[in-house]
């Protein structure tokens, strides 16, 4: 039961990636940069999960243990999303929402595929199979066929 709940989850959290395309878009062409929207998206949702974070520490009585971690890991992390949500916003105009989520989920798969075969960051390595190369090769076709029609 719980993996269907994460997997809708988690579907739920692809559609707000195809929600929030469109209106970053619209938010960079009505600033006139890519790069300001995605600094102020970037802004918004700072301010919401440091609040929620604060809030929920609270409630847990558990206490975040930043300075434990290496900094590559928030360096690393903030500009991977700050490529990703400027790119989004940069390629929505250009190829469609419909595309442009198609090749995300793509490369999303194709380094998922990757990064499972390697175990890479300590998480349980998973063999590259048959089944799920075809299924990357088809997630590949299915994203070229909607940039094409």
């Amino acid at each position: 039961m719980m993996g269907l709940v994460w997997s809708l989850l988690g579907v739920l959290s692809g559609a707000f990636l195809a929600l929030q395309a469109p209106i970053n878009a619209a938010l960079g062409r009505g600033l006139g940069s890519p790069v300001a929207a995605a600094a102020a998206s970037f802004l918004a949702g700072s301010v919401l999960l440091v609040g929620l974070s604060l809030v929920l520490s609270q409630m847990q009585g558990v206490s975040s243990s930043w300075r434990d971690l290496p900094p590559w890991m928030f360096v690393a992390g903030g500009i991977l999303g700050a490529a990703f949500v400027t790119s989004v916003i940069v390629l929505t105009p250009k190829l469609g929402t419909a595309a442009t989520m198609g090749f995300i989920v793509t490369g999303q798969l194709l380094a998922g595929l990757v990064l499972d075969h390697l175990g890479a960051f300590g998480f349980l390595e998973r063999d590259l199979t048959p089944g799920r190369i075809a299924g990357a090769a088809l997630l590949v076709l299915g994203a070229l066929l909607i940039r094409v029609y």
